[in-house]
């Protein structure tokens, strides 16, 4: 009698082919988890510091397992991202048939399409990114979370007084920008792709790689070429509480890069083999996670299609609303002493580069200099900055507010096809107004 999570015939059968090519796999099973999908499962009772999955070199997909009359075919200094998501697309299916069993148990591009912005209908993905196109008679109002489009339905935009860059504003952007990027590489050695099958094979890749780097190398100045694919690790699911297993993963999106002060040695790469510890005691039955990194929900949103329901990275940021409220000379303000941008809002309040900014609105420019180089605190009004903070946590309520009664009406107009994408919007909504209300009590405190 198979257990309640078994995962299928399918994933039962890939299990069976990577023991036989020599992967460890000790006290874990892949598992179906009801209303989750897959995941990895405790078989039995495991000890802390256990080894449970041991993936051997020579079964990991690296980029040295591409055969050179493939590569070859593409420029020096091609991204090893775009190499594996062409060569998934285009390679000879003799070279890719000993990862037949392991490629059926990946989710389809159906599946990725429930989740993944990039790939939802342009009404509900509207976005500053160059990608987007507006359809006719579409409306403008924008449903996706500010950090995600770059957009507010709210708040005019604004012209910044200077360029930064960001990596946690315009996420869907930043993230078309590399796919089409990487499609543009493919296109000029295969004209006749195919865009959908080989976005899929990018996204795959971008989901589930591992930082690979042999000892001894230099890590390239991009970490995204340094990155392999491990069968059957690539079931683990992610909890913002696990303790952390790895350098970096992808699951549904972009790599995520662990801090080395988080890594506590559980996952261990030594040019031969990648092993994997268990970092606590685990029941049988119970589910065994990683961490992906310390990410907000917003960019697990973006980058792997899902967010959590408890994040303790959980991080809303107010640069657009701040930028709003200081004029261009006031910014160049800001970047000269190295204060611009980055401004983090979460449920304890707000970080200190906002304070310095909510700061700057009020006091004279001479006193604010004095202030922030240390030299004098006349001028700063705790009551005064409370109330700026105040203002902008409130701003961010209000666009809450309008875009979940944007969600709602399009709910009960029947949205189509599309009422999961909307209903998953709105929870995301919900979690972003309850954030701003506690915070709010925070900085009121």
């Amino acid at each position: 009698m198979k257990p309640n999570w078994w995962p299928g015939e399918k994933h039962e059968l890939f299990t069976e082919w990577a023991i036989s090519q020599g992967i460890i796999v000790n006290g874990v099973s892949p598992a179906r988890f009801p209303g989750r999908g897959l995941g990895m499962i405790a078989t039995r009772k495991i000890e802390k510091d256990e080894v449970i999955i041991t993936v051997p070199h020579q079964v990991m997909l690296t980029p040295t397992r591409i055969p050179a009359s493939f590569t070859s075919k593409f420029p020096e200094g091609t991204p090893t991202h775009v190499l594996y998501a062409a060569y998934f697309t285009h390679g000879d299916p003799e070279d890719l048939k000993p990862y037949d069993l392991w490629r059926d148990t990946w989710p389809t591009r159906a599946d990725f399409e429930e989740g993944m912005p990039i790939l939802w209908p342009s009404s509900l993905r509207h976005s500053n990114s160059e990608y987007h196109t507006q359809e006719p008679d579409q409306p403008t109002s924008c449903f996706l979370p500010p950090s995600i489009s770059g957009r507010w339905n709210t708040v005019p935009e604004q012209r910044r007084a200077c360029e930064y860059e960001t990596s946690h504003q315009n996420l869907l952007a930043q993230q078309e920008k590399r796919l089409r990027s990487a499609y543009d590489n493919v296109l000029s050695v295969f004209p006749d792709t195919d865009w959908e099958r080989f976005s899929y094979h990018w996204l795959i890749v971008n989901t589930r790689s591992f930082f690979y780097l042999m000892p001894g190398e230099e890590a390239p100045e991009d970490r995204n070429d340094a990155m392999a694919l491990l069968p059957f690790a690539d079931y683990f699911n992610h909890s913002d509480v696990a303790v952390r297993m790895g350098f970096c993963r992808r699951v549904r999106g972009l790599v995520v890069r662990v801090p080395y002060w988080l890594l506590q040695c559980n996952v261990k790469f030594d040019g031969e083999k990648y092993v994997f510890r268990a970092v606590k005691k685990y029941e049988e039955g119970q589910e065994i996670y990683i961490s992906y990194g310390s990410h907000p929900n917003d960019f697990l949103f973006t980058e792997y299609g899902f967010y959590l329901e408890e994040n303790a990275s959980e991080t809303l940021y107010l640069d657009d609303l701040i930028f709003r409220d200081l004029s261009p000379a006031l910014q160049e303000e800001l970047d000269f002493h190295q204060y611009y941008g980055n401004y983090q809002l979460t449920a304890d309040g707000v970080c200190y580069r906002t304070e310095i900014a909510a700061s700057l609105t009020y006091m004279p420019l001479k006193d604010w200099q004095n202030y922030v180089l240390g030299y004098s605190t006349k001028g700063v009004n705790e009551q005064k900055s409370e109330t700026v903070i105040r203002g902008w946590i409130d701003a961010y309520i209000r666009e809450s507010d309008k875009t979940i009664a944007l969600l709602d009406k399009r709910l009960q107009d029947g949205a189509g096809n599309h009422q999961e994408m909307v209903k998953m919007l709105l929870r995301r909504w919900a979690q972003i107004k309850d954030l701003c209300n506690r915070a709010m009590d925070a900085v009121s405190c």
